[in-house]
């Protein structure tokens, strides 16, 4: 019971972490842009990001059962992956680097798992899970997510070429707290979900391995023989996720509202928007999507028609570098924190 408990507070600091790591998805632009301030474009991605959060769970299923054999993970397997998802996090906070949430908890899991099954690949799900929801969605989203951005904001030069820079600059900068809101509440969809999914997953864990028998009657909550999300996990989860958006992640935000390109308000309402429709459609499909990588694609794709010599492509390839890391480095964390939890 004591290692469930430091499960679930290990995974609400998690996503704690993942709120105030990937503010920047949902407010950079409309910081950068200065329709909002930074106190007030928080506050509204702190609460459309508990809406989204409280809509569906089709990811937070793909997550727990979905990513690797259930009959494998232990309690240890979930701690061990959660660390490792949690120190990439924040090494990645500290350097200002819009990395993946999504991938680091996955990469952890895996990792943990094929500890614990004592370097046995076959745990993991490549046919059913991995490959068609996380390595495929992975190389293409950011793609999708450039080409979209760009010929969105391409469409709009055109549609917009015999309207004055005043007109166009007011126009957009009232869509923009539209596309800025369906940002957050897209990225709640999918990015609160899948600590719903580790969370699911270790109360599931822990009744099949028998942790929670002899608990008094008031934990009876606790007993999930059959794998689900909760709705107390749910709320939990969708809480954590906006209290940690409202603490925000302004190293993150100075790069992508800053460093990668200067934006105004139509060019924020393209990324955004852009960005809002990938997620949204991945999360009913329930893909665990990175939002990071797919906002930041449809800044460079935006970025790109404004004017090409304009984008800083010496940022763009530390961020590059930080996703391609991401999967192997919290593998290799989860992987080696949990071969020492079975040492002992």
């Amino acid at each position: 019971m004591t290692l469930f408990i430091l499960v679930v507070l290990a995974a609400i600091a998690f996503e704690y972490i993942n709120g105030f790591h990937d503010a920047a998805n949902a407010i950079a632009t409309v910081v950068s842009t200065k329709v909002l301030t930074p106190r007030q474009a928080i506050a509204m991605a702190a609460f459309f990001n508990l809406t989204g959060a409280l809509t569906g769970t089709a990811v937070a299923s793909t997550i727990g059962k979905g990513i690797v054999d259930l009959h494998v993970v232990t309690m240890p397997t979930i701690f061990c992956a959660l660390i490792g998802a949690i120190v990439w996090n924040l090494l990645t906070w500290l350097l200002g680097l819009p990395s993946s949430s999504s991938h680091a908890l996955i990469g952890g899991l895996c990792g943990a798992a094929i500890a614990t099954a004592r370097g046995d690949w076959s745990v993991l799900k490549w046919q059913s899970g991995l490959m068609p929801k996380v390595v495929v969605p992975m190389i293409t989203s950011p793609f999708i997510g450039f080409l979209m951005g760009g010929f969105l904001m391409l469409l709009l030069l055109i549609v917009l070429r015999s309207f004055t820079p005043h007109f166009v600059h007011s126009i957009f900068g009232k869509l923009q707290l539209v596309s800025a809101a369906w940002m957050a509440h897209s990225h709640g969809t999918n990015d609160a979900q899948k600590t719903m999914g580790i969370i699911a997953l270790a109360l599931y864990t822990g009744t099949t391995n028998g942790k929670f028998v002899g608990l008094p009657p008031w934990l009876d909550f606790l007993h999930t023989p059959v794998f689900k999300v909760s709705p107390w996990v749910v709320v939990l989860c969708a809480a954590t996720m906006a209290a940690g958006t409202a603490a925000g992640g302004w190293r993150i935000i100075r790069t992508l509202g800053h460093k990668m390109v200067k934006l105004q308000p139509v060019h924020g309402f393209a990324a955004e928007t852009t960005a809002a429709v990938i997620i949204q459609v991945a999360s009913s499909w329930g893909i665990p999507l990175s939002t990071t990588h797919v906002i930041s694609t449809s800044i460079m794709g935006v970025g790109t028609v404004k004017r090409f010599s304009g984008m800083k492509w010496t940022v763009v390839e530390r961020i590059l570098w930080a996703w391609v890391l991401t999967l192997p480095a919290t593998g290799l964390i989860g992987y080696i924190l949990a071969r020492a939890a079975a040492a002992f």
